[in-house]
């Protein structure tokens, strides 16, 4: 029946317990319950007499039972379960959550009458009690657990959850003290004591910076009493490394107080002081990172991280969960609960930013799992102006945790210990099940969205209601004085000593004349120094004996005689050693070559990304695939005196979060190549905000070294305006100083030199590779042994074909045009010009540059080739960089779209951007 399809795998426990019972002594069962056992005969061929109590479920639940034969009292039994499931599954629609509004109200509503029950039950004994913890009980004793449990300051959802195992240690969690917080006294002198902390440091700020923005906490602040008994709670359970990510929210606090992160630097900041180097130009205060060693109250040794981050919301938490992933993967491969990430959200931000979709999505994969991340929000219930009734379709801004099936708990900010419990609750099943959970910390705050804002304008009532509001800590002071906890005095005491250090510390700031910026996680990075261009255009040795590579070879090259593949995959495979052989390495053995003698050296290799596994132009194949079963095989970590460690993993159809997960995994591991590669380079930009706000300037900004590399596909090849053009110009319009460096390799040589140049320098820098497709497999683009082992990183490459002395027109372009313009001169016969290739654009090689052209003595006609339109490419970035000659441009015209859709049109435009370079007479 229908009004009994609740009843399922989560109620065989009490069907069990009663059945049980039963067959030990029948007396001993509730009448109506002993009729209804012994009106079945469990033995019968029609039901399972193996499992009866399964049989029972399956009898109750069936769609053809015939009630008649059931008794009024054992109905009532199963419209009390199904009076259970409701609280179970809606009571957090009616909860006591919100500190400063009025619930929406939901229907139906959890009224016993809803559920085939009157008042005139209400004193009557039901054993369905035993189902929520109790002995047999009245219903109006189950009624009262029920609100307790699941109606007052801390509501739960998670019956959606599909593994009974999880449904039911979360149900027998929640019985515990019927889900009410049970501290002892100096616990909630704890609790307090971090309250005061939270609201004493705004209220300073916001007397000592009139109207400067803080963006602070008020209306949240019991989220400092939460994270330090979370950290202190998680610490006894054997976590020894915290990583968290917010937004601006409450930075400031969590820094003071959780962090310990001196109130002078903090206090310097606002004052605007001048940073203590001239290496970069920093970021605002509530942008800043740090890491700290610290030790418990019960004296465990802990080392905490908080994530620099932009203003762009929830872009940190892709961030800290590479950063996590690194960290475990170096410090506790085989212990994940180890390294904990914690990521705190806002309400508006948690429901409207997508990238929290894709983090989530990540959360349960090989390449990306953390095991599991505490998903705090601090709910304002408002976004900037925006009412949360705008902001969002969803009931709850959390409702995106349901992707994985995450339990969340809301919980009334102004309920300190309710928060504490929570936070208890969510540690405690992420331990247990190594699985993501979720806190809506349900507040307000107290000013705009910056202490500047006026937030009248937009919510008049609600900011009246908030204006008359009392702050966590009062309100906890006052419920702790009422139990005789402590006296009237207690809180002043507490702020005074409080007030007194903070003044002490915002008078020795303002001796000071200078700020100093902590790097993040320094610890990481130890032995790894800071450079300009100027080093960054130094040669570095990037040698590899040739015996080293004959093993590679030899191991990548050689497939388990013992396993059946594909006869294509047996090719690709046994003729990398072919090539190898015969001198001519392509682009696909030439990477993989490098990434094993990176491996033999002690560096870690990860590769990431869509596709990568094979590589999107089946080029890479570091996963072969075993033909009947699909075993995977990795010939890489076959590989003789392997120090290193070799990941390559196809990520989530995901640019956004997948290389913000490996910018943080690389910021964490500096000896680790890191690799993001786009299915498409265009699809990067799927990811422009990772690009702008952390590649680009992230050691500008936040004085933090990254050593990550992307890949991205690029080359006009008639496959229209989507698969033609990585946005070389966006990159190179980012570049400035020292930030980055950007490649357009021509030969498997220098793609080999540039992947071992990036793991053997004393620092990191972002890498962008505009890599190949055509020239994967073009025969031209080859290289000898001799050129991997004893060559090195060519940042420029001459032409050594021609007589320098006859040539009139010098070329320089980049990248595959390099072929196409070299090709076109072979059909012409052109022996007056030279094609010089730009390996690397930034920084720019100019002495290396200027010695080339003086190497053409009668050289009268200069020229920038590309293949990309005017108005994209390197020709804006030419025009500002090389400067040594007066130089014309060969390229197509401007245009909106990377290239055309038509494989005719596409291929005759590649055509006239070629013919001028041959014909300075001819413009388009």
């Amino acid at each position: 029946m229908d009004r009994f399809s609740f009843l399922n795998a989560a109620h065989t426990e009490f069907f069990a317990q009663l059945y049980d019972q039963y067959l030990v002594n029948p007396d001993s069962v509730e009448p109506s319950w002993r009729s209804f056992f012994q009106g079945f005969d469990f033995g019968q061929t029609t039901y399972n007499d193996e499992n009866p109590v399964q049989t029972i479920v399956e009898y109750v639940t069936s769609d053809n039972t015939d009630y008649s034969q059931v008794s009024e009292k054992l109905k009532k039994e199963f419209n009390v379960l199904k009076l259970i499931d409701g609280y179970r599954t809606r009571g957090h629609l009616f909860t006591k959550t919100n500190p400063v509004r009025d619930r929406r109200q939901s229907s139906p509503t959890l009224d016993i009458e809803n559920f085939g029950l009157s008042a005139a039950d209400l004193s009557t004994v039901f054993d369905a009690a035993q189902t929520i913890g109790m002995q047999p009980s009245s219903l109006q004793d189950i009624v009262n657990r029920l609100k307790t449990i699941y109606c007052q300051h801390i509501g739960i959802e998670y019956m959606y959850i599909r593994n009974p195992g999880v449904v039911k240690w979360i149900q027998d969690k929640l019985s515990v003290n019927v889900n009410q917080p049970n501290f002892s006294t100096e616990e909630k002198k704890t609790i307090l004591n971090k309250l005061n902390e939270a609201v004493s440091f705004e209220n300073f700020l916001h007397t000592k910076y009139v109207g400067q923005k803080r963006f602070s906490l008020e209306g949240g602040e019991s989220i400092i009493p939460a994270l330090d008994a979370l950290i202190e709670q998680a610490a006894e359970k054997g976590v020894e490394q915290f990583v968290m990510g917010m937004a601006h929210r409450g930075r400031l606090n969590v820094l003071a107080n959780i962090f310990g992160k001196s109130t002078q630097d903090i206090f310097g900041e606002f004052d605007g002081k001048d940073y203590d180097q001239e290496y970069f130009d920093g970021d605002v205060k509530y942008h800043l990172g740090l890491t700290a060693d610290r030790k418990t109250r019960s004296g465990k040794s802990i080392n905490i991280n908080l994530a620099p981050n932009p203003s762009h919301l929830e872009t940190v938490g892709a961030v800290i969960e590479g950063i996590t992933r690194a960290k475990q993967d170096k410090y506790f491969a085989d212990d994940f609960s180890k390294v904990l990430p914690i990521a705190v959200h806002g309400d508006a931000a948690i429901a409207g930013q997508g990238i929290l979709y894709e983090i989530i999505q990540m959360a349960q994969l090989d390449g990306y799992k953390t095991g599991g991340t505490i998903h705090i929000v601090i709910n304002n219930q408002v976004g900037f102006t925006t009412n949360y009734l705008d902001a969002r379709s969803s009931t709850y801004c959390t409702d995106v945790a349901k992707v994985t099936l995450s339990p969340v708990l809301h919980v009334n900010a102004d309920d300190a210990e309710a928060v504490v419990h929570a936070v208890s609750f969510a540690l405690d099943y992420r331990m247990q099940f190594g699985r993501d959970v979720f806190i809506d910390l349900l507040g307000y705050r107290k000013y705009g969205h910056n202490e500047g804002d006026e937030p009248r304008f937009t919510q008049p009532v609600l900011y009246k209601i908030i204006a008359k509001h009392k702050n966590p800590r009062d309100i906890y002071a006052e419920k702790l004085l009422s139990e005789g906890v402590i006296d009237a005095s207690y809180v002043n005491g507490l702020e005074k000593q409080y007030k007194s250090a903070l003044e002490e510390n915002l008078e020795a700031s303002r001796k000071k004349d200078l700020t100093i910026i902590t790097p993040f996680m320094k610890n990481e990075w130890e032995g790894f120094v800071q450079v300009t261009d100027t080093q960054m255009l130094q040669k570095v040795d990037t040698t590899f004996a040739k015996e080293g590579l004959d093993s590679i070879i030899n191991t990548i090259s050689t497939l388990p005689e013992d396993k059946k593949f594909i006869n294509k995959i047996t090719k690709i495979v046994t003729d990398r050693k072919v090539g190898y052989d015969n001198n001519t390495l392509d682009w696909g053995t030439a990477e993989a070559l490098a990434y094993g003698s990176l491996l033999t050296e002690g560096f870690d290799v990860r590769i990431s990304g869509q596709d990568v596994e094979r590589g999107t132009f089946s080029h890479r194949h570091a996963v072969v695939k075993v033909e009947d079963s699909e075993e995977e095989v990795i010939l890489l970590n076959g590989i003789e005196n392997k120090k290193g460690n070799f990941g390559v993993f196809n990520s989530l159809l995901s640019e956004y979060g997948v290389l913000g997960f490996d910018y943080g995994y690389a910021l964490a591991n500096p000896k680790a190549l890191t690799i993001w590669e786009a299915q498409f380079g265009d699809f990067s930009n799927g990811a422009q905000i990772m690009i702008d706000q952390y590649i680009s300037c992230g050691e500008d900004k936040w004085n933090n070294q990254n050593g990550i590399v992307m890949l991205l596909p690029h080359g006009y090849e008639g496959q229209g305006a989507e698969h033609s053009s990585a946005r070389m110009e966006r990159y190179l319009q980012l570049c400035a100083r020292h930030n980055m460096y950007v490649a357009d390799c021509t030969t498997p040589a220098n793609f080999f030199h540039l992947l071992r140049r990036q793991m053997k320098t004393n620092f990191r820098k972002p890498l962008v590779v505009f890599s190949p497709k055509s020239l994967l497999r073009d025969p031209r683009c080859v290289s000898t042994v001799d050129e991997l082992a004893n060559g090195s990183f060519q940042e420029t490459i001459d032409d050594n074909t021609v007589d320098k002395k006859k040539v009139k027109t010098l070329v320089f372009c980049t990248g595959k045009f390099y072929y196409d313009i070299v090709a076109e001169r072979e059909n012409n016969g052109r022996n007056d010009v030279a094609v010089v290739r730009i390996e690397q654009l930034f920084p720019f090689p100019v002495e290396q540059i200027k010695e080339i052209i003086a190497k053409y003595p009668n050289a009268d006609d200069y020229v920038w080739a590309q293949e990309e339109p005017k108005n994209m490419g390197a020709y804006s970035f030419m025009l500002m960089n090389f400067d040594l000659v007066k130089w014309r441009l060969a390229s197509l015209k401007a245009y909106s779209a990377p290239a055309s859709g038509s494989y005719t049109r596409a291929k005759r435009r590649h055509a006239d951007a070629i013919r001028m370079v041959f014909d300075k007479n001819l413009f388009r």
